[in-house]
């Protein structure tokens, strides 16, 4: 996959080959959907949290006389009915976070990469970089490149163009070690640097060569084991005969 490199201007600085195992997969709605449900979850907060009669800390001595009062024998202050008591079905606070194996996040990185390239939203760009901190003059850049809803992802930050994106509600930076499947598909535009391509197929190549080892590894170790069970059960005959030979010659 050819794509070309242009600069904020517009301008055309050369040429890039895409490959296609990062940015010509298939695209998987499920394993987006997963990936961006597992983001969410992990982002989510529960701050609501009340105590049970059992957590509020109060006197559980007996605070009335058991009988002649006119009032219910109660045993705690703690209880629910009274005020500063413990609340019976109020919320708790809980998580909503769940693992999602590297392998699939990986796979779904990959796969929104390749969302972008398929539908002609992805434009990569030589540098990420200002002469001045000012928003007016990137608004106008990012309105040529039809790119003021991008998620930008450069290998390095440029404090001009950091500080001018700020600005603009529907532009985001982040590097390349943080490109995630949320912030990808949020935005309509993926706009990378000439060196962000670069780090993220060094990147991506390394955990498919990691995961080409493990599997070699594991092969491995299934090989040993069968091969040692088949040995195993070769011997045991031989052991068996080994003393009916033995009660033979000394008869």
């Amino acid at each position: 996959m050819n794509f070309d490199i242009i600069s904020l201007d517009g301008k055309k600085t050369g040429s890039v080959d895409l490959p296609t195992n990062i940015f010509g997969l298939d695209i998987r709605a499920d394993l987006l959907a997963r990936a961006v449900n597992w983001q969410l979850a992990n982002n989510r907060e529960w701050l609501a949290h009340t105590k049970t009669r059992g957590e509020v800390d109060r006197s559980k001595k007996k605070h009335g006389p058991q009988k002649k009062s006119g009032n219910a024998r109660h045993g705690a202050r703690s209880s629910n009915i009274f005020v500063g008591g413990g609340a019976s079905h109020g919320p708790r606070n809980r998580t909503t976070s769940h693992s999602l194996p590297k392998q699939v996040r990986a796979l779904a990185v990959k796969t929104a990469l390749s969302s972008k390239a398929a539908a002609g939203n992805l434009i990569i760009v030589s540098e990420a970089a200002l002469a001045a901190p000012k928003t007016k003059d990137l608004a106008a850049k990012l309105t040529k490149l039809s790119a003021l809803n991008a998620t930008f992802i450069v290998d390095s930050f440029d404090g001009n163009f950091d500080l001018a994106s700020r600005n603009l509600p529907h532009v985001k930076v982040i590097p390349t070690a943080g490109a995630n499947v949320y912030d990808i598909l949020q935005r309509d535009k993926l706009v990378l640097t000439e060196k962000a391509v670069s780090l993220l197929v060094a990147r991506f190549s390394g955990e498919e060569s990691e995961t080409e080892a493990k599997s070699e590894k594991t092969a491995a170790k299934k090989a040993a084991a069968s091969k040692a069970a088949k040995t195993e059960a070769a011997e045991k005959p031989a052991k068996k005969a080994a003393p009916k030979a033995a009660k033979k010659s000394a008869e």
